[in-house]
């Protein structure tokens, strides 16, 4: 049982045939047609071409009538339910049967209109879906043995590599292996500034290659996409529906067959009760079938939907459905992972030390020279440290030994290097000596020490850290002054944990904590708070996020998170959560005000028709007056 939006919430999204593309113009033409003829029955009629007058007005029925009437039969054999198609059709049939031609004309004729005008406005909420898919290239430059060879993208498998030319979409992800350029990231990030991209950096399917020709190996086939999977969330959360959908749904069943059962009685008790003519109580009838329709209740919730959910795909947050968007304007707390969500995830040098009377230029290439030959992210933290702070290029140590889980010990001319743990050169001892209180310094605001010794001594110390992003702190400030209380969970150390979750502003931090006991404290939570999300990227973070009211993963996280997660941000950006938070209190806010307005409407125009100050037309004029105003003010959330 549904109105105009009914076969819309329901369809799956697809390309949008020539069919679907000409029906809001074919339908405005319809209503169009039938406002003419109306026009052309009512001079007919005055000037006494009584039957002229009434083909004008049947002509109009059925023209401006014919798709909602045959919506409204072939939903009724589906279902096996009546409609407000056919209220609307048996309200202007039994206008017609008591003599009011032109009411029930422009009944139709308002009807058919506001039919076009909400498919309109429903194929406006679908537009960022539709753009979307149009940014998917269908071919692509297959280079095999050195020679160029055009292949449909879902040709395409891990491995091929395929040559993208300047202006031209990447039709699948990938890295690239040769060339470099500058690529529009905007369909996927939201982000308008171009990025660098060279040797070994990561491309997807649908931004835009703008300068240099470059050569990308494929890494996943054209279904597996992260483009992919934005359209395939989209579609997903733009057919699901929410609690409050949900709702309205089922009570909008028992509510039409009240309507009836009033409506039949109506038919009768008036005339013997209130002394009502036959024709006048027949009428009244008519007009509580139009105004008692709940179009403006059914259509105060899924447009609002959509055109949020087609708002955050637009600004990077994808929402995998309207459930879990009305959650998130409930959240009372907040639960982060640490690593790769508040912080960026990689090591980073925060502190040098160098023994006085060293060139400290020298000695960080030299270490970073040793380093170099290591894959572990702490070693490759040190290296790209001393490239973005010396000219000079790295060298080929003379001898390199490693030490798993120690560090490295090698040979520069003749020195004898080590770099790793304080065990591993020289103790405690060795190590406070040089640093002079500086380790327990470092140490304490989170930092991982890695110590130099240089024959046999001590001469300089690296502190580094898995910084916080730069956004993060704004992030959850926005958060707690919005009242929600924030949670770090992390597997780190107490000490590390707490300099962070200083760092970060988080209301609490729990440290240590394996991928099960993240779960016991999203558990926790819940039974302290309402509504919980929690935020993660990683294959630990999944179970967390599966039990959390609301899951959020990070774009650039595992394949598992962006899974499990209700919610995805595509560029990381944490203070698009709470974006998201206001995006969704200003959905329920507009839903509640289009619920209230709906019903206050239909109870003026109930009472208007018992008092009998009410016209057929102004009750049409009313009820899809109030259907188009519900719809137009859902619609401005896409701005």
């Amino acid at each position: 049982m549904g109105c105009h939006t009914e076969g819309l919430t329901k369809r799956k999204e697809q390309p949008a045939t020539f069919t679907e593309k000409i029906k809001p113009l074919a339908e405005l033409i319809a209503a169009i047609t039938s406002g003419v003829l109306i026009a052309a029955g009512w001079l007919l009629e005055k000037g006494d071409f009584s039957t002229a007058a009434v083909l004008m007005f049947l002509l109009s029925f059925v023209i401006g009538g014919f798709a909602k009437a045959k919506e409204g039969i072939e939903t009724t054999i589906e279902t096996k339910e009546l409609n407000v198609e056919m209220l609307m059709i048996f309200a202007a049939i039994g206008s017609a049967i008591i003599g009011y031609w032109a009411e029930g004309a422009i009944l139709i004729f308002i009807f058919s209109l506001s039919g076009a005008l909400e498919t309109y406005t429903m194929n406006k909420s679908h537009k960022d879906i539709s753009s979307l898919m149009k940014l998917q290239p269908e071919e692509a430059l297959l280079i095999n043995n050195g020679i160029e060879k055009k292949v449909p993208v879902s040709e395409l498998d891990a491995g091929d590599q395929i040559l993208v030319k300047p202006g031209e979409r990447i039709p699948a992800d990938g890295a690239i292996v040769k060339g470099h350029t500058n690529i529009d990231e905007a369909a996927i990030t939201g982000e308008s500034m171009p990025v660098s991209k060279e040797n070994e950096d990561e491309v997807f399917a649908g931004t835009v290659n703008l300068t240099g020709s470059i050569t990308v190996k494929v890494t996943k086939k054209s279904t597996e996409t992260l483009f992919s999977k934005i359209i395939e969330l989209v579609q997903s959360a733009q057919s699901e529906k929410s609690p409050s959908q949900l709702f309205i749904e089922r009570f909008e069943g028992t509510y039409v067959k009240a309507v009836l059962a009033v409506v039949v009685l109506m038919m009768f008790l008036p005339h013997f009760l209130l002394g009502w003519s036959w024709t006048e109580t027949f009428y009244r009838a008519m007009i509580l079938l139009v105004v008692a329709s709940p179009c403006a209740l059914v259509a105060s919730i899924m447009p609002a939907t959509l055109s949020a959910i087609s708002r955050g795909a637009r600004h990077g947050i994808l929402v995998k459905g309207g459930v879990h968007l009305e959650n998130l304007g409930h959240l009372e707390a907040i639960a982060f992972d640490k690593t790769g969500t508040l912080t960026k995830g990689k090591p980073e040098v925060t502190e040098v030390i160098v023994k006085e009377g060293l060139d400290r230029e020298e000695f960080i290439l030299k270490a970073a020279s040793i380093e170099n030959f290591s894959n572990h992210p702490l070693a490759q933290a040190i290296v790209k440290y001393a490239k973005s702070n010396s000219s000079n290029k790295l060298f080929h140590p003379d001898s390199l030994q490693d030490f798993p889980g120690k560090g490295v010990k090698a040979k520069i001319g003749e020195e004898e290097w080590k770099i790793g743990k304080m065990d591993f050169v020289g103790g405690k001892e060795a190590a406070e000596a040089f640093a002079a209180g500086k380790a327990e310094e470092w140490a304490s605001r989170g930092n991982t020490l890695v110590f130099v010794q240089v024959n046999e001594e001590v001469c300089g110390m690296f502190a580094l850290k898995d910084t916080v992003r730069e956004e993060t702190k704004a992030a959850i400030d926005d958060l707690k002054r919005a009242g929600i209380y924030t949670v770090m969970l992390t597997g780190d150390s107490e000490k590390t944990a707490q300099a962070i979750a200083a760092e970060s502003h988080v209301d609490e931090f729990f440290a240590e904590c394996l991928p099960e006991e993240k779960v016991e404290q999203v558990k926790e939570l819940k039974k302290r708070f309402q509504t919980v999300a929690m935020v993660g990227d990683g294959i630990n973070d999944a179970p967390a996020l599966a039990l959390a009211n609301v899951g959020i993963a990070m774009g650039e996280g595992t394949d598992v998170a962006l899974e499990t997660a209700d919610i995805v941000l595509m560029k990381n950006d944490l203070p698009r959560i709470a974006e998201a938070i206001q995006l969704s209190k200003r959905m329920n806010r507009i839903i509640k005000q289009n619920v209230i307005f709906s019903i206050t409407v239909i109870a003026l125009l109930i009472s208007s028709n018992f008092i009998q100050a009410l016209d057929l037309p102004f009750g049409v004029i009313g009820h899809e007056g109030s259907t188009i105003l519900v719809i137009l003010n859902s619609l401005r959330l896409l701005k």
